[in-house]
């Protein structure tokens, strides 16, 4: 098992190498490591040395590398390599993670690449489809059945076209215009008869998806039907490619890794630890000013109620109470609504369900905290009245948190916004604002009353 120590070992001893110009031993170092890990150890290196370092590598674990790499990066070393080293390397990579290299890449220099490939032909259908679709992430689908062949004709066909992965989750069954119409299973093929055709042993009700359908609601169907493969159609059903598990790790991946950042207000993905603070600060200012710009709307509502705050300063000290309670439950709310919207668990025709079950929870947390926060008042200022105002404010701030946390992103998932996206500054905005608002709506009346 190889560890992070290990790893960083592993880096060490490669810059040692290439310190002392040993590209031989750096070679071998990188070699030596499986492919997620000669990843790690490459992007650690400077990018004048990994273009000099890659085309001395063996194809295959090159193209390994170009692989595991992110997006940005792979398409960097691309540019900076020659154009047979570049084409050697695209060689030994899977059809689709070709594509996706190919597609991203200046398009002169992906044309040249693309006239030297191999397999070209099956590169080029997959261009024709966005990253983001299943269309680009499918691979070609190397071994089909037709359903008029029997049992023994698929075998000896199986044997003479064993795809080079090596793995053959289900055999897809077309007809002759190359329809998808059906799947059988390796088991099936092996017990089944000799003479069986195979349109009598297939399973007809086979799950597909079109081309131009997203990835995120591709990944959810493999998800929910427990799928090794999934294959891909256009819309005349006929069978395109196919997509497999492993890719559907990495888009799993990059759409809970997206979601995570926009619900921090950093919505450009490819923002991570390690990129300069000139990127970082263009992904994250924007939404800094704008969360500015709706805080104002709580300094607007504190600035109604000035003269309340002027005779009642210690309506002040509660302040960070209400609207830090509040807040923490249009978090929580938001959380679980974006969560659902994400996985197709809950859509805007569920949205009556969803407030109902958050009005709930929210009556029964206004409750428990409103009375714990109107007892802390009670004792520390010794006021009844002061008591019951910060905890009926909190019961009702509670509850409107719960609307917020469930309508904002429903409203933006109907007008077809990620509600991922700008949910956390609106549903803050919204908790804080009302908060303030119903807090000291309540002070005016009641307390100006008693002192």
């Amino acid at each position: 098992m190889v560890n992070i120590t290990d790893i960083n070992n592993a880096l060490e001893s490669v810059r040692d190498a290439l310190t002392a110009e040993d590209w031989d031993r750096a070679v071998a170092l990188v070699e030596a490591l499986r492919p997620p890990d000669q990843a790690d150890v490459f992007e650690e290196l400077p990018p004048e040395t990994q273009s000099e370092l890659l085309p001395r590598l063996n194809p295959e674990d090159s193209a390994d590398i170009l692989e595991e790499l992110s997006d940005e990066d792979a398409i960097e070393i691309a540019g900076l390599l020659e154009a047979n080293d570049l084409t050697r390397i695209v060689n030994e990579m899977e059809p689709d993670e070709a594509a996706d290299l190919l597609g991203d890449m200046d398009p002169g220099q992906a044309a040249e690449t693309l006239s030297f490939i191999e397999d070209a032909d099956e590169i080029r259908p997959l261009l024709k489809f966005s990253d983001d679709t299943a269309g680009g992430l499918m691979t070609s689908a190397e071994v089909l059945l037709h359903k008029d062949i029997n049992v023994a004709e698929a075998i000896q066909h199986l044997k003479s076209s064993v795809p080079e992965t090596g793995i053959a989750y289900y055999l897809y069954v077309v007809d002759d215009d190359v329809r998808l119409v059906g799947v059988v299973s390796l088991l099936e093929l092996v017990i089944a008869s000799a003479d069986t055709r195979i349109d009598a042993i297939m399973n007809p009700e086979v799950i597909s998806v079109n081309a131009n359908t997203d990835q995120e609601h591709t990944a959810r169907l493999m998800a929910r039907y427990d799928l090794l493969a999934l294959p891909v159609v256009d819309d005349n059903n006929q069978l395109l490619g196919v997509i497999t598990h492993d890719d559907m790790v990495d888009v799993l991946e990059e759409e809970e890794t997206e979601d995570i950042y926009r619900l921090g207000g950093v919505p450009d993905e490819r923002v991570r630890p390690t990129v300069s603070p000139r990127i970082a600060m263009r992904a994250r200012l924007p939404w800094l000013v704008l969360n500015l710009g709706t805080a104002m709307l709580s300094a607007v509502v504190l600035s109604l109620f000035e003269n309340t705050i002027a005779q009642l300063a210690v309506l002040a000290v509660f302040f960070p109470i209400v609207a830090g309670v509040s807040g923490s439950a249009g978090t929580q709310t938001l959380t679980v609504t974006v969560r659902g919207l994400a996985l197709g668990e809950v859509s805007p025709r569920d949205g009556i369900s969803a407030l109902t079950r958050e009005i709930l929870i929210g009556l029964v947390n206004g409750i428990v905290l409103g009375t714990l926060i109107a007892v802390i008042a009670l004792v520390w200022k010794g006021s009844p009245v002061l008591g019951f105002v910060v905890g009926l404010a909190t019961f009702i701030n509670l509850i409107a948190a719960g609307f917020a946390g469930v309508l904002v992103p429903l409203g933006m998932s109907i007008v077809k916004l990620d509600p991922a996206l700008a949910s956390p500054v609106l549903v803050s905005t919204l908790t804080d604002t009302l908060g303030y608002l119903i807090y000291l709506t309540i002070a005016t009346v009641l307390l100006l009353r008693f002192f």
